[in-house]
């Protein structure tokens, strides 16, 4: 049995997917971009400011659950340029905690979702 995880306090959904979904132990996050629910502003002109808001929607997603970046067991991270690795990945570790850091991948990847340069998706254990 699965149970959809919905919170307003992240973008909704831009296709046939939802925010998060739990099955068995664990959570898996659709990718998320630099939308803001708030105001439905797209944020893509700065690559911190940008992956901050992506880690803030990952953030109310995982709260919804009444879980945190500690559960987190897996990350993939998108990227339209790797030559915004070391940027993404500053402001993603400021989210971490380095001992219970989870396992990830990043990848460059030619297109991304609405023109935006990165895009992260998180599995998550209950």
């Amino acid at each position: 049995m699965k149970k959809i995880i919905k919170t307003e306090n992240a973008p909704k959904p831009i296709g046939p997917y939802n925010q998060a979904v739990i099955a068995g132990n664990y959570m898996f996050i659709s990718g998320q971009i630099a939308l803001n629910p708030k105001n439905g502003e797209l944020i893509t002109s700065e690559i911190k400011k940008e992956t901050t808001q992506v880690m803030e929607n990952l953030k109310a997603i995982l709260n919804e659950a009444s879980l945190a970046f500690e559960n987190v067991v897996k990350t993939t991270i998108f990227l339209s340029d790797m030559n915004d690795f070391s940027s993404v990945n500053e402001i993603y570790g400021s989210y971490l905690n380095n001992s219970t850091a989870p396992a990830r991948e990043t990848v460059q990847v030619s297109k991304l979702p609405v023109g935006v340069n990165v895009e992260i998706s998180m599995i998550a254990m209950l």
